[in-house]
Formats: C-alpha cells, sequence, structure tokens
C-alpha cells in the first residue's frame, strides 16, 4: 500500500513555496523523500524555508507573473535535481478590488499570476515529463472557481480559468503519460486569506457553512496533494478536487 503513495526521488518544483498552501506542499513533499526545487518572489523567504526543510531542497528567486521570465525560470528549475517529475502551482493573489474599482494593473496581475503562470511554466516543463512517459501537473483551484464572493471579480475569473485549464491540460497530455489536476481549498489561513480571518465574525461564518464546522487547517492538504503526485492517482486527470470542509456541499 505505501507504494502507492511515495514520491522519494520524485523531483518536485513548487510555486509560492516561500508562504502558506505553496510553502506547506513544499515541506511535506521534501519530508517525504521527493527533490523539491521551491520558486517564490520574495528570496528571503524562500532562503528561510529551504533551510529548514527536512530533505533535499533548492530556492528559485523569480516574478512568475512576469511571463517573459517564465522560461529561464522553468529551466533554473531544472538546474538542482533534473527536469521535475511534478509541478504543483501554488503561487497565487488576490487583488480584492471590487468590480466597478477593478484597475488594469489590477486584473493584469491576478490573470497572469493565477492563470497563465501556470500554463507556461507548465508547457515549458510538460517535454521531459512526455520523454518519461510520466508527469504530475497539480493546480491550485478556489472555492471562487465555482461561487463569487464579493470582491473578487479578477480572482474568480482567474481561477474559474484554473478549473477549465486543468481539464484542458489533461486532454492535451495525459495521452503522453502527464496527468493533470486541481485541488481547491476552502477557507484556510493564509497570508492570502490574512483579510478575511482577520474578521471573527467572517471566519466564524465561513466555518458553518462547511459540513465539518471548522475551517480549513494546511495539514488538511496533505493527503490530497499526496494522493495527485502519487501512483495512486494513475487514472485520474482533469479532476478538480474541493478541499473544503463541505462548504460547496451545502
Amino acid at each position: 500500500m505505501s507504494a502507492l503513495f511515495d514520491v522519494s526521488g520524485r523531483v518536485v518544483c513548487v510555486t509560492g513555496a516561500s508562504s502558506g498552501l505553496g510553502r506547506q506542499a513544499a515541506t511535506l513533499l521534501a519530508g517525504a523523500g521527493a527533490r523539491v526545487v521551491g520558486i517564490a518572489r520574495r528570496a528571503d523567504a524562500l532562503a528561510e524555508w529551504s533551510a529548514k526543510a527536512t530533505g533535499e531542497t533548492a530556492a528559485i528567486t523569480g516574478d512568475l507573473a512576469d511571463r517573459s521570465a517564465i522560461e529561464d525560470i522553468a529551466r533554473a528549475a531544472a538546474e538542482p535535481f533534473g527536469a521535475p517529475d511534478i509541478l504543483i502551482n501554488a503561487a497565487g493573489i488576490n487583488t480584492r478590488q471590487n468590480a466597478d474599482d477593478v484597475t488594469a494593473d489590477g486584473w493584469d496581475v491576478t490573470l497572469n499570476l493565477n492563470l497563465a503562470a501556470p500554463f507556461f511554466l507548465a508547457r515549458a516543463m510538460v517535454p521531459a515529463m512526455k520523454k518519461r512517459g510520466w508527469g504530475r501537473i497539480i493546480n491550485f483551484a478556489s472555492l471562487q472557481s465555482r461561487r463569487a464572493f464579493a470582491n473578487g471579480i479578477a480572482y474568480g475569473a482567474s481561477k474559474g480559468g484554473v478549473e477549465q485549464m486543468t481539464r484542458a491540460m489533461a486532454e492535451a497530455w495525459s495521452p503522453d503519460g502527464v496527468t493533470a489536476n486541481a485541488v481547491a481549498p476552502g477557507f484556510f489561513r493564509t497570508e492570502l486569506t490574512g483579510p478575511v480571518f482577520a474578521d471573527p465574525v467572517l471566519s466564524k461564518r465561513n466555518a458553518d457553512q462547511t459540513c465539518i464546522g471548522r475551517n480549513g487547517e494546511p495539514s488538511d492538504l496533505d493527503g490530497p496533494l499526496m494522493f495527485f503526485c502519487a501512483s495512486a492517482s494513475d487514472y485520474v486527470t482533469g479532476q478538480v478536487l474541493f478541499v473544503d470542509g463541505g462548504f460547496t456541499a451545502k
């Protein structure tokens, strides 16, 4: 049974590894024996993660919202341990602008980082995966892939796109052994959701909306991520798994 969830020796690239759910994913996989390359903009926070993580890690500093830098970032990510077997697209941004106040810059950075970067980074890494006949792409969708929330039109548009992009990636690349799936977290306490958790009334209302009765802890994503990264999910592709405590079930 353990072989179904074995990622030892796999090379994993995790974007957004300096904080939040990206850091949780990178730390989890390094501890499970994978060789993990973390990518983020903040060099200090990324170096701190790499120093504290158990296992083999490497840190690549880069701005994935800058589309012209993605090919260079992909090449750099392959240098420490070889071409990645697994890509986890966890980097993201939410500008939280009201629909009437959305700026062109706010829209562009949101769509570039949340939607364009996962596609172009995956496309740069897929050829090596195809050559091996095995690869994993795990995207981060959201409750806002399906639900509309206040001040979230740009973020929701990007995450709705991530859901469809995941299916399209599966259609394009799974015949060559590269699966593509997404996790859609509910409300987890991270830097990105700080404004939500800063309001105790709103935080409790979100918890009450779940079937389980609480908001998510970062470790709640460990099992789903391991499933999508390992052989246990060999026949699963093009799917979005909502890890939300049943928020979308009510």
